[in-house]
């Protein structure tokens, strides 16, 4: 009986006891490293400080642009020099000598294992070393000699900014601009590298802190293209109608809120006479982007400018998705629309017309019934069928008025990315979208470009290279051979706004998605360019330095 107590007491005691396992260390997340192409292999693998910064062995720098690196042991010192920069990072310090200048920066150099270890992001800024970081590889590639801006062009040389006037009573002169080079062919250049300008909700330009500021709008616009041309492009698309207004003076539309924070109020000077000017000064053209159906952004008409088209014609308007569109079922109402843009078109020197892809809006009620009676002359049986009919009658339209005018101004539309599915129309592309611009959009581009009423198509291909139910290629792949034997050119929209977006998948975690599909589209002749949405995604916040990214990408 003791004895078996003794036993049980033993086990409460070992029960008790802390259980040991062995500690596994976890195994560290290894990046990896190429310049140029070609695979790294440091001695001392990079790693990433507790503040964020990636640290490289200085040997990375030196051999990627041939600096020489000089480590002082007693003041614990680098110095990082190549041609004429001298960049001095001494251990502990927050700041560091940059051609003799104090620069401020979050970690400066380091000692592990014996190396010396500097932060890859500050040194190659100021020594021109292109960087890109794959946040879901974990990877870094490196680019030497790149040339920040590209090869050198000719600048044209400027055009006088336009004086402060109120809005003319008779239709604006066309503003003299400096004749813009023709852009080379499409094989291998890639004429077209544009990007897209939104001004609606102030998204990329004018900013909101710059409401009715003449002088701020103008400087934020000529930084904005400054940018973008460092970046590579040669071509900007600029909102200049977001909801049935403008970003010009005109006799039929108020002025855009966006301006001054109130529509209808002057801003006190014609910004895009000043764009245009801006633009051509610097070798690049100027498209204008409309939003032709939009009429608002909500379904509010409170703030809305006596002369706005909703408070002159609401006959005219359809409430949708909480906003109103212009009926696109009215004749009358199309002309309208049309007459507004070749107000522009005599009106400045533009490159282009450009017309986005909002039409009839998808995936919801448009209650057209009563349109659909009385503006039916042709007796077509199908709504859908009609509606599609108002859409081509109004792109031909278009067109025709825009050539007759101004042969030299291109006209163009940028369509939802998918035509039509497989599955409705064994035509279509191989893929599953949602919606698609036929049957939801009513837009039968095939019959724009197979008719020629239009200069160029742009369909806006959001999606990578791995999504399965539109994926990049097949797209690509499906819009050249619609385009192939016409005259119509074909630019490809991408998403650069999906880049390090936390809520877009893997693929999206680095700017190298965007470069493969340029890279793609370099299959094929017929491809002759493209366009980024949108502008401050790429130079202002300038995901994993897709800005440097693209300028390595362009101008190589």
């Amino acid at each position: 009986m003791n004895y078996r107590k003794w036993i049980m007491a033993l086990l409460v005691v070992i029960l008790c006891l802390p259980v040991w396992t062995p500690k596994v260390k976890a195994a560290a997340v290894q990046i990896t490293i190429e310049l140029d192409g070609e695979a790294l292999r440091p001695d001392v693998p990079p790693y990433i400080t507790r503040t964020n910064v990636t640290m490289v062995p200085a040997g990375v720098i030196s051999q990627g642009l041939g600096a020489g690196v000089k480590w002082d042991q007693v003041s614990k010192t680098a110095t990082i020099s190549k041609g004429n920069d001298v960049l001095k990072l001494t251990s502990g310090r927050t700041s560091a000598i940059v051609n003799g200048a104090s620069v401020s920066l979050d970690t400066s150099v380091q000692i592990t294992q014996g190396r010396v270890m500097v932060p890859l992001r500050f040194v190659s800024e100021q020594l021109g070393l292109q960087v890109v970081w794959d946040q879901a590889a974990k990877h870094i590639s490196l680019y030497s000699n790149i040339e920040i801006g590209g090869p050198s062009t000719p600048e044209a040389p400027s055009v006088p900014t336009p004086a402060p006037a109120p809005t003319p009573a008779v239709p604006i002169p066309t503003v003299p601009s400096p004749t813009i080079p023709t852009l080379p062919g499409a094989k291998n250049s890639k004429a077209m590298k544009g990007a897209w300008v939104s001004t609606v909700y102030n998204l990329d330009w004018p900013s909101t802190s710059s409401a009715g500021n003449a002088d701020k709008q103008r400087k934020e616009f000529d930084t904005l293209l400054d940018k973008l041309k460092a970046a590579g492009f040669n071509s900007v698309f600029v909102q200049v109608r977001p909801s049935a207004d403008a970003l010009y003076a005109s006799q039929l539309v108020p002025w855009s809120k966006v301006l001054t924070g109130t529509q209808g109020k002057e801003p006190g000077y014609d910004p895009l006479a000043y764009m245009v000017s801006s633009a051509h000064s610097r070798g690049m053209q100027l498209h204008a982007w409309f939003n032709p159906f939009r009429a608002t952004t909500d379904a509010s008409t409170s703030g809305l400018a006596a002369n706005h088209v909703a408070k002159l014609h609401p006959e005219w308007m359809v409430k949708a998705e909480n906003k109103f569109y212009i009926n696109p079922g009215i004749p009358e109402a199309r002309q309208h629309i049309i007459d507004t843009v070749m107000e522009v078109v005599r009106g400045y020197d533009i490159d282009g017309v450009h017309l986005d892809d909002y039409f009839y809006p998808s995936n919801v009620t448009f209650a057209d019934d009563a349109a659909f009676k009385s503006y039916n002359s042709q007796g077509i049986v199908s709504k859908g069928d009609w509606r599609r009919d108002n859409i081509n009658q109004f792109i031909q339209k278009l067109g025709q008025e825009i050539h007759a005018a101004k042969p030299s101004v291109s006209y163009g539309v940028s369509p939802f990315g998918v035509w039509r599915n497989k599955k409705m129309d064994s035509t279509g592309s191989d893929t599953t979208a949602g919606v698609s611009a036929y049957d939801d959009m009513y837009a039968d581009v095939r019959t724009w470009i197979q008719k020629g009423w239009i200069d160029y198509v742009a369909p806006q291909v959001y999606w990578s290279l791995s999504f399965n139910a539109a994926r990049y290629d097949k797209l690509v792949d499906w819009w050249v051979k619609e385009v192939a034997g016409t005259n119509v050119k074909l630019y490809i929209g991408l998403a650069s706004y999906k880049v390090g977006d936390t809520k877009q998948t893997a693929e999206w975690q680095s700017g190298e998605q965007i470069i493969n599909q340029l890279k793609y589209n370099e299959k094929y002749d017929e491809v002759a360019g493209s366009i980024l949405f949108r502008a401050n995604d790429i130079v202002v916040r300038n995901p994993y330095g897709l800005a440097s990214l693209l300028s390595f990408y362009f101008n190589s």
